[in-house]
């Protein structure tokens, strides 16, 4: 596996790598290789926590179905206007049309019908407004092109404004709530919200690295909460991915039918795209029913797997480099490879 490894960190300039398999519930690998800050030397550790990205998104996902299954909200609530979840509270009136047919469900599956993930997104822009200045100048200046619910984009502000959703229905912090009814019932302690600058470090996080010009501290990482601003080990990402759905005669953070909604493709992905989104998770339309989702800053890549064949894994690195697809793509196949080298696994 270091061969593995090494080979990756190589080709990518990668200072610091943390990696995590498990196999049928129970953690069977767990490695580092690398520093996690060059200046210092600082060698990694297995607790040592990065920046998550997008594999923030499940996390939020998990949270929301937590609220479904206690009768808090359904995915087809209205989200913005009067009656709605979160009513009137951002952007101006009248709302520009379809925003008050959005549903938490649209947010899910990323088909709220606008907001995509190129340069326009609004959550990479302003760093100085707050998440509700923010959202409100979204409503107000970015119109919705379709009607929600018939056009896939993969949208970061549309997982921004779940995170409110969670925060209104529970009456307490984003990062409260999913620390308390989503992480600790899976043994997770250390997990955070990530802050922005170097001098905002918490205990045990890497430095980040970026490449090509990229500054991994000129960012509004914390105000990306719900969709891209968590910190977490390798392991505790497993542990995460495992106890969802439960291993063994351990039950699951949640049922069966909601993990089958969680992982069922969403209603506007194309028909003949072998890699699908559903509500928080990728997912292959090959009937193998793996599970995953991958995340990059600049400074950070990750990826989190979870396996039909009982396998979970997590890798994360302290750098990216662009065009980012490329080392999401190598990273995801570094763990992929690991796990084939071990006589008796069949990932």
């Amino acid at each position: 596996m270091q061969v593995v490894a090494e080979d990756f960190m190589g080709r990518f300039d990668v200072p610091g790598l943390s990696v995590a398999i498990a196999r049928e519930g129970v953690l069977v690998y767990e490695a580092t290789f690398g520093i996690a800050n060059r200046e210092r030397d600082e060698a990694l550790s297995l607790a040592s926590l990065f920046r998550i990205a997008s594999v923030s998104k499940p996390i939020t996902s998990v949270g929301i179905f937590t609220l479904v299954e206690k009768g808090k909200i359904s995915l087809q609530d209205s989200v913005f206007g009067p009656g709605a979840i979160l009513g009137t509270e951002y952007g101006n009136q009248p709302y520009k049309p379809f925003i008050s047919e959005i549903s938490v469900d649209h947010l899910l599956t990323h088909t709220a019908g606008g907001w995509p993930n190129d340069s326009s997104d609004p959550m990479f822009r302003f760093p100085q407004l707050s998440q509700a200045d923010l959202i409100s100048w979204t409503l107000d200046n970015l119109p919705i092109e379709h009607p929600p619910g018939e056009h896939f984009a993969y949208s970061n502000f549309g997982y921004c404004v779940l995170g409110r959703i969670i925060e209104k229905i529970a009456q307490v912090p984003y990062a409260e709530y999913i620390q308390q009814q989503v992480l600790r019932p899976c043994l997770i302690e250390d997990m955070r919200i990530s802050g922005n600058t170097i001098t905002e470090r918490a205990p045990n996080e890497v430095t980040y690295y970026g490449q090509n010009g990229e500054d991994p501290y000129a960012m509004n990482v914390t105000r990306m909460d719900s969709h891209g601003g968590w910190l977490a080990s390798a392991v505790d990402l497993v542990r995460f991915a495992n106890n969802i759905g439960g291993v063994g005669n351990h039950p699951g953070l949640l049922s069966h039918d909601s993990i089958a909604s969680m992982t069922a493709p969403g209603p506007a992905n194309p028909p003949s795209a072998e890699v699908k989104y559903a509500r928080g998770w990728h997912v292959r339309n090959n009937g193998k029913g793996n599970r995953w989702h991958n995340g990059s800053l600049p400074g950070t890549t990750a990826i989190l797997v979870r396996t039909a064949t009982g396998f979970c894994w997590a890798a994360l690195i302290n750098t990216r480099r662009k065009p980012s697809d490329d080392i999401n793509l190598a990273l995801d196949r570094m763990v992929w490879d690991m796990a084939r080298q071990v006589r008796g696994w069949k990932p």
